[in-house]
């Protein structure tokens, strides 16, 4: 972005042989834009943080947050090894970036790091913008349980071969040189999908997007290959992007689908059960203050795709669970904070840092 000058560097007196400075103090180009067929401006402020660590003993540099989430387009691996360097820390982090860059919104935040060769710090592992997070996350990791995106689908796939026996002019308007096979948000305006159903055997109901509004959609069966979905299922169905990324905000207009409903890739959905029960008890743990605090941790844009969930524990929602399902969200919440053991102070913070959602 323009504000986002070339690296100003602050150097003193050589060090060491292996660095030319004393320190490096900056603030490196963020990204540079996107040009051919690429989606998105790619990162390159990583490779400008990982030439100060080579020249200086150390650096101070501010540059946008969201690797510390292991989020945003900088490689994983990058990231990981960041939030594990042990002299690496964050001096300070910034949710609203236009108090550090006006009229600018740098989504995730910014920080400024500090770098240094000479001195040996905890690594970061997982960082998290209020201390209390880590506290919360620490004992419900503790307990052990698998995270829930396991139970984590995406959008339904095309039978390619099916689709384009019936439908031959779709190879042309199908992306990837007609090889996506993923119903991808802009496959409503394929000839197969039909606005009223037809009752035909095995036509399928397709949750997507018409004109930026929701709507439902109806397909034969045979054009979705069905194998290691969720499709003949009951689910819960939320959007996959979602907010703005604040702590604590609610799930936009969550749904409980029924076997033979499908989604695009607007969505992402929530279990593969035989029964609605568990599924309406799957939908009363996502609207809880625990989950939507713990789901803050990671997902600090827009949005909520399956890796923001990591540290959102999995429940048992059968009724053998630890965790009566029949009762109201808040009840539910009350019996989520005695099973991880949250204390007075832990809970305090949730309840004021997350809104209701009933």
């Amino acid at each position: 972005t323009a504000q986002h000058s070339t690296a100003q560097h602050s150097t003193a007196q050589h060090s060491t042989a292996q660095h030319k400075f004393y320190a490096v103090i900056g603030n490196p180009p963020y990204q540079e834009s996107s040009g051919g067929e690429k989606k998105a401006d790619a990162s390159i402020y990583n490779f400008f943080m990982d030439s100060s660590y080579e020249v200086a003993e150390r650096a101070e540099l501010i540059t946008p947050a969201r690797f510390l989430f292991d989020n945003g387009n900088t490689p994983k691996a990058w990231n990981q090894k960041m939030l594990n360097d042990r002299h690496f820390k964050v001096l300070s982090y910034i949710e609203d970036s236009s108090l550090v860059f006006s009229n600018t919104d740098i989504k995730g935040g910014v920080a400024i790091t500090y770098h240094d060769i000479t001195q040996t710090y905890e690594p970061i592992v997982h960082f998290a913008q209020h201390t209390e997070l880590n506290t919360i996350l620490a004992k419900v990791q503790n307990y052990g349980e698998p995270s829930i995106i396991e139970a984590i689908y995406n959008q339904s796939k095309f039978d390619l071969s099916a689709l384009y026996g019936d439908y031959p002019q779709l190879r042309d308007e199908v992306s990837s040189k007609g090889r996506e096979r993923r119903l991808t948000s802009g496959c409503f305006n394929f000839a197969c999908f039909k606005s009223e159903p037809s009752n035909i055997p095995g036509e399928l109901r397709i949750l997507g997007k018409t004109e930026n509004q929701r709507a439902w959609k109806y397909l034969d069966g045979k054009y979705i290959d069905s194998i290691d979905s969720n499709l003949m299922g009951f689910k819960v169905i939320i959007p996959a992007n979602n907010g703005s990324g604040e702590l604590g905000e609610t799930i936009a207009s969550p749904v409980i689908a029924v076997p033979g409903e499908g989604f695009t890739q607007t969505f992402i959905s929530f279990g593969n059960y035989s029964n609605k029960s568990e599924a309406e008890a799957m939908l009363k743990y996502l609207k809880t203050k625990l989950c939507r605090t713990l789901l803050g941790i990671l997902k600090i844009t827009q949005n909520g795709k399956k890796p923001v969930w990591k540290f959102v524990p999995l429940q048992d929602f059968t009724s053998n669970s630890d965790i009566d399902w029949l009762q109201s969200v808040a009840d539910i919440d009350r019996q989520l904070y005695a099973k991880y053991g949250l204390n007075e102070e832990e809970i305090e913070f949730i309840e004021s840092h997350v809104k209701e959602m009933n």
